[in-house]
């Protein structure tokens, strides 16, 4: 019997993401978080630099750093706790990863039909198009039941 613990994993982690997705989270602002939140509590520079145990000008580069999108997750992390502040990361699909998953393998289930469609329009045997959309169905439920990580190959 297969076991269907992929699958509960990925309803959990949707789930869980799906949370993130509807979140009205504000854009991070023009100048860096570590900035906005600094001057916003009237820390000075120097003082956070007193803070994470560097100096001015290097909390003046990570602030750059941040707003260029270069600073690493290390750097933003300390400077989070020297704020007193929590970093959370996450990477958000724009849609569901079952959605993904579903999209993925009709695409690589039109494609494949469209081979096998070409090869016998030019052997005389073409099928109607009710008959390609059938088989398209069941060869997407086929891709989507068997392995995930043939979805993702290149051929």
């Amino acid at each position: 019997m297969k076991s269907n613990f992929p699958q509960l994993k990925l309803r959990q982690l949707d789930a869980t993401l799906n949370r993130w997705r509807s979140a009205d989270l504000p854009p991070r602002p023009p100048s860096g978080w570590i900035k906005a939140i600094r001057e916003g509590l009237g820390m000075t520079a120097t003082h956070l630099a007193g803070r994470l145990g560097v100096a001015t000008s290097t909390v003046t580069r990570l602030e750059t750093s941040e707003a260029d999108d270069t600073i690493s997750l290390a750097t933003l992390r300390r400077a989070a706790e020297a704020l007193d502040c929590e970093l959370q990361y996450a990477l958000v699909p724009k849609q569901s990863l079952s959605d993904t998953l579903e999209a993925r393998a009709t695409a690589l289930a039109r494609q494949q039909m469209a081979a096998i469609s070409h090869t016998m329009a030019l052997e005389a045997k073409a099928t109607s198009r009710e008959e390609v959309e059938e088989q398209t169905r069941a060869l997407v439920v086929a891709l989507r039941n068997g392995s995930q990580r043939k979805l993702w190959r290149d051929k």
